[in-house]
């Protein structure tokens, strides 16, 4: 929402704690809003850089205190019809207002904005403060994300497998003095409905504001050109107001790739009052919308299941479909990009969002531990059409949760919807991440989540809304390229699946030498040894005794690890060959699949080892790279069965034509019969296996192709690759990575055979 105000209010902010509340602090820092607390203070005191080794454990003791934001200003010169305000989008999480010593508001909850009037209250000198409580904690748990339960703070704050025990407080979202015409508007909600057949849209515009009544409110829709489609002026009997339109055939918003992001515009101003005719202008507020359906619609043959009897409702629906076509969702799962999630601003989500485009994504699921991203985000993903799965705040927890907190979780998660509902890239609403396993001990019948269904059915009809992921059907994992219990491989494990949706999945992977030389000390680089910074950071023990850095994986491939560049280059070498094959065999299970989102993105914090794809704060993974080549719009794709190999075994691996191409895209191929040759390369020979003739270039269909099988030679190089070259379209050309292992008493094979060509 862009808002026009008359006149901006400048103040600055001092900051300082205390371990009683209505205690003085000792002394007042310069704070910088929005942020966090725990910024202000380091600044201010020196503190080393809090992401280097272990130095974030020096912010423990600021969770416990109480943080007091305080700014001081005179009377602002206010002429008639003018009033003065304090505005908040988001302060963390639990504080109180007080204007000149007297209380004006207590919350709970990081999502509700707040908007209170301060004129009444004027002197001619104030002091307005915002009073930060301690974080919360649930008594008699353990340390860690079950303290925060029954909150709608963000449990991975608390600690989790990728970020350290940080508890961000403070404002951290826009927050300002303003100078508001006494008569103002200061919201807009929109909704619309479309018709099954996309050619009416029914847009339902509201205004509410203050001291409205009598006044004369001029509203108009305007099309994604800017240009006025209708216009209406009307004098209001109360504080807020309805209008409904009808646009005929409108122009829909796209996901990328698929279409347009065209976007209408409702806007509001309050006309012909005296306070106009004093400054000769009025106040204006307009907000942004895209018109598009969007529906959870069942996996194509899902409803086949069960197969006997008693029948009982398949696997849920998780195939998206948007303005009556479904497609495949190809993306990620998004954890806040920062630790102190306050200090995210447009330059920095813009970065993410275009790596995102970059890696050939179109949706991003927004992961319930972390916080709800600020409004810029979602402007960006409309603009540039990824869609959004949205989780309330809920991961990992019982959130059994008494009245008190349903009536926090009621008005956050009511905010949060108002706030969002009119982004067209948001396409479905999620109750929360892993409620219905044996740790959380959720269910459909929990009043959290039956709260959740209810509420975006009242406030947005038109989205979907799923319990939490995953639900029956759906993958969560694996997260490793082998599974050391059982000694299983990606390769075998993913091929076996049968999800409708794989919601997350990963393989780990080392920060780059830059990267890991930025937070680990010169002394602990190099052998990575648990207890040191390699720890600290998510190395060892974090998942699993092994995570993230997979030591015994590394060894059990590749043997004695020589130095830190050969691990680093040795442990991404399985990261992206796992996730790339993730990615693919997804595809090859369409159309019972329809989504692949790896588990993760980002990071909010540089980690020594981790699933993500970039290192913190932007830095692509060579992973990243893969997923890009597997995340293609159409491409050549091989199904192997292993990773290392042996001479004297057999090569083998499947043959498929991957494309998710529309018939428009169609058009633009300049042969839609293809030739595909394979190619084995190995030290410096290259060997041609076979051709693959006539494959037929379809919309949003795969091909299967033959099987390549190659009795290995023993060579004495330790790896190969299987290359697919298109003849006169290299852009569908894909390769693949392979170990060999040298046997040296195996004789040469002089005859390099091909069977099955």
């Amino acid at each position: 929402m862009i808002l026009k105000t008359t006149k901006p209010f400048s103040n600055l902010w001092k900051l300082g704690f205390t371990r009683e509340k209505e205690t003085t602090p000792a002394e007042f820092i310069d704070a910088r809003i929005p942020g966090a607390v725990q910024i202000d203070s380091a600044r201010a005191h020196n503190y080393p850089n809090w992401f280097e080794k272990d130095n974030f454990r020096m912010f423990g003791w600021m969770e416990d205190v109480f943080w007091i934001y305080k700014t001081e200003f005179e009377h602002p010169n206010l002429i008639e019809g003018e009033e003065l305000w304090f505005t908040s989008k988001g302060i963390d999480y639990e504080f109180e207002i007080r204007f000149n010593g007297k209380t004006l508001h207590y919350q709970e909850g990081m999502y509700t904005p707040v908007l209170i009037n301060l004129t009444d209250g004027l002197q001619s000198a104030n002091t307005l403060e915002v009073i930060v409580f301690p974080a919360p904690k649930l008594p008699n748990r353990d340390f860690g994300r079950w303290q925060a339960d029954e909150t709608c703070k963000p449990p991975s704050s608390y600690e989790w497998d990728w970020h350290p025990r940080l508890i961000p407080l403070g404002i951290w979202d826009e927050t300002e003095l303003i100078i508001l015409p006494e008569t103002n508007i200061n919201r807009i909600d929109i909704e619309y409905h479309i018709s099954s057949d996309l050619l009416v849209a029914e847009i339902s515009a509201s205004v509410c504001g203050q001291n409205l009544e009598g006044k004369e409110i001029r509203m108009a829709l305007c099309d994604p050109d800017g240009e006025i489609l209708i216009q209406e002026t009307i004098i209001l009997s109360e504080n807020n107001y309805s209008v409904k339109w009808t646009i005929k055939q409108p122009r829909l918003w796209w996901p990328v790739g698929m279409g347009d992001q065209a976007m209408y515009w409702v806007k509001a101003d309050v006309v012909d009052t005296a306070y106009d005719k004093e400054l000769g202008d009025g106040q204006h507020i307009s907000k942004r919308f895209g018109v598009r359906r969007s529906r959870l619609v069942m996996n194509q043959g899902a409803w086949d299941e069960p197969s006997g009897f008693p029948k009982s409702r398949s696997v849920p629906p998780i195939t998206i479909e948007i303005n009556n076509q479904r497609l495949f969702a190809k993306g990620t799962n998004w954890v806040q990009p920062e630790v102190f999630y306050g200090l995210l601003d447009h330059a920095r989500y813009e970065e993410l969002i275009n790596l995102a485009l970059e890696a050939n994504f179109n949706i991003l699921r927004m992961w319930g531990g972390g916080p709800v991203n600020k409004d810029v985000f979602f402007d960006l993903c409309d603009e540039k059409g990824i869609m959004v799965w949205q989780e309330f705040p809920l991961s990992c927890l019982a959130y059994d949760g008494d009245d008190k907190y349903l009536a926090v979780l009621k008005q956050e998660a009511t905010s949060i919807i108002n706030r969002l509902k009119h982004h067209a890239s948001i396409v479905f609403w999620c109750g929360g991440n892993e409620l219905f396993n044996n740790w959380s001990g959720m269910t459909d019948q929990s009043p959290a989540l039956r709260l959740l269904n209810s509420l975006t059915y009242q406030l947005d009809p038109e989205r979907p809304f799923i319990p939490t992921a995953p639900v029956m059907g759906m993958g969560h994992g694996h997260y490793v390229f082998r599974d050391q219990e059982i000694g299983e491989e990606v390769y075998e494990w993913m091929t076996r699946a049968r999800n409708t949706a794989y919601s997350e999945f990963g393989v780990s992977g080392p920060a780059d030498r830059e990267t890991l030389e930025s937070f680990i000390p010169k002394e602990e680089l190099f052998p990575p040894k648990p207890d040191t910074s390699w720890e600290t950071h998510h190395g060892f023990k974090s998942w699993q005794q092994d995570t993230w850095l997979m030591l015994p994986t590394l060894e059990h491939y590749f043997g004695k690890i020589d130095d830190l560049d050969d691990l680093i280059e040795k442990g991404q070498l399985l990261q992206g060959e796992g996730l790339k094959f993730i990615y693919e065999e997804a595809r090859r299970q369409e159309p019972y699949c329809s989504m692949a989102l790896n588990w993760c993105f980002n990071e909010p914090w540089p980690t020594a080892a981790n699933n993500s794809i970039l290192s913190w704060p932007a830095k692509p993974k060579p992973a990243f790279y893969q997923v890009k080549q597997a995340c293609r719009t159409a491409l050549t794709s091989a199904r192997p069965v292993k990773l290392k190999w042996t001479a004297g075994e057999i090569f083998s691996a499947g043959l498929f034509f991957l494309s998710h191409f529309t018939e428009k895209d169609l058009v633009k191929i300049s042969h839609t019969k293809l030739t595909i040759d394979v190619f084995i390369d190995y030290c410096t020979d290259t060997i041609h296996l076979l051709t693959w003739e006539n494959v037929p270039v379809l919309a949003g269909k795969n091909v299967t192709g033959p099987e390549v099988k190659y009795l290995l030679p023993a060579w004495n190089c330790g790896r190969f690759r299987l290359l697919l070259k298109v003849k006169d379209h290299p852009e569908f050309n894909s390769e693949y990575k392979f170990l060999f292992a040298k046997i040296s008493d195996y004789g040469e094979l002089k005859n390099r055979n091909r069977l099955n060509m």
